[in-house]
Formats: C-alpha cells, structure tokens, sequence
C-alpha cells in the first residue's frame, strides 16, 4: 500500500504579507509564542531592577552632594568630585576643574562616563531592549514592532562608542582604587584604619574592577587581532583570564551595579549621621 501525499491546498483569501516576523519568508505561526513558562518574569524582574536604580542614582546624583562624603569614604557617585561647590574631600582643590560657575550636581560630570560605559555594554542592551523595549520580549517571542533596523540607524548607532567608553571606566575603576585606599585613613588622615566602609569599598571596587575587565571590548583589546596566540603566550594568559570573567558577564553586571549602589548609601547613612561606622581597627 502507498500513501499519496499530496501538496497543502491554497487559501481561497490569502492574507496580505505582513512585516517584521510575519513577513514573507518567516515561519507562519499565529501564535505570539509557543512558551509555556513564565518567560516573562525574568524581564520584569530586569525592568523592575533596571528601574529602582535609575530612580536611585537619579536621587542621589541631583541631591546627595551634601552626603557624598564620610570621611575617609567618598561616595562613588561624586568621584572624583570637579566642580568647586563640592564638600571637603582629600584632595578637592586639585580636581575642582570646574569652578564656582558651576551650579549643578557635580556628579553629572562624573556619571556620564560609567553610566555610558554600562549603557553600550552587550549585556546592558540585552537587559534593556528586553526590558523596556520588548525587542525581543524574551527568546522564542515574537517582538510586537512591525520592523527591525537593529543598530544600524541612529540613535542605536551610537552603541559603538562602547569600546571608547571602556578606556573612560579604566580612568573611573583607578580613581575608585585609589578612594578605596583612602579607606584606610581615619577621619584625622592618619593610615591604620579600617572599618566597615573599608571592606565596602574594596568589595565594590573589586566587582567594579571584576565587571569592567569582563568586558567584550576589553577581550577584544587583549586577544583581538592576533593570528597566531602561541607566538604571543602572555596575551594569550591574558585572554583566557579575560574569557572566564567574561563568562560571568551577567553576574557581573548585575553584582557590581548592586555593590555601586549600596557603597553610595552606606557613605550617605553615614554622612547623614544614621549610624557610625563600625572600626575594626
């Protein structure tokens, strides 16, 4: 016995081709998804996190000037500090570029450069596009925009200047050091401190340092344009460090967002007499 198959009969009305994932030539599937999970509750929760730290930071950046620092512990909002109107922080004088003309947060100087370091970061644009954009809304479902340029028109365009921005956050990562440093200063400017903001900067300088080196750029600037890795053995060290923290990118960005934050608030607790910070020598 055979079996005869025979072709798939043609729609009497077909529908008129439509665009972006129901154009020609793309799978013709009436469903917006085939999921069964909750694919929707990893970019809530991404939206929602996104979300209280830019309201955060948007806080602290416009009115926090006055708790930015806790001697010896610098917020990493204001550092370093560039206008003239900011408090009296080591060495103030010497970074104050900006003088009395200057009437806004100081903090704005400084934020552009990590904020735009993480907001052309490849994970960042994921969690983002994702969240806010829904472009996709999650693997395997269909984005609801009629069309898709990608980051080939502007404003997208712009993501390209990452790799720029990264030569920016290794300027930020080292004034960072150097504040976690002081962190080890009492109040009086004397060395052999150490307290609870000590251990949180350096934790938050350490994720910082752990998030920035993890970058793609960054692989791309140890490894990249090399034909041969056994002719150049260190760089190519170099490059299988940096491809295991790059690896752990997400975890990462997430982790040194989180600990960015809570060094800000703990230097504002404390400056704002909340509590005092704890020595442990």
């Amino acid at each position: 016995m055979t079996t005869e198959i025979r072709p798939p009969e043609s729609p009497s009305s077909p529908e008129p081709p439509g665009r972006g994932v129901h154009s020609p030539g793309r799978a013709a599937i009436s469903a917006r998804h085939l999921r069964t999970d909750r694919w929707w509750v990893p970019q809530l929760a991404t939206g929602l996190g996104l979300l209280a730290f830019i309201v955060y930071s948007t806080w602290r950046a416009f009115w926090g000037l006055h708790t930015s620092y806790a001697a010896p512990y610098v917020s990493p909002f204001y550092s370093p500090c560039l206008a003239a109107n900011c408090p009296d922080m080591p060495g103030g004088a010497d970074w104050a570029l900006f003088g009395s003309w200057w009437r806004i947060s100081p903090a704005l100087i400084v934020l552009i450069f990590p904020l735009g370091f993480r907001m052309t970061c490849y994970y960042y644009r994921k969690a983002y596009y994702r969240a806010f954009w829904s472009s996709p809304p999650a693997c395997a479902v269909a984005e609801p925009h009629a069309k898709y340029s990608g980051e080939t028109r502007f404003p997208l365009v712009l993501q390209n200047i990452h790799r720029y921005f990264f030569y920016f956050a290794i300027v930020v990562a080292g004034i960072l050091t150097y504040d976690a440093a002081l962190g080890f200063r009492n109040p009086a400017g004397q060395w052999g401190h150490a307290g609870l903001g000590t251990l949180v900067l350096l934790v938050n300088i350490g994720l910082i340092w752990a998030y920035t080196l993890s970058c793609h750029s960054c692989r791309h600037i140890v490894g990249g344009r090399l034909k041969h890795f056994s002719k150049h053995p260190v760089r190519y060290r170099m490059w299988s460090f940096v491809g295991k923290l790059n690896a752990r990118h997400m975890q990462l960005a997430w982790a040194s967002l989180i600990s960015v934050g809570v060094a800000d608030l703990y230097v504002y607790l404390v400056a704002s007499g909340a509590f005092s910070d704890p020595r442990f020598f």
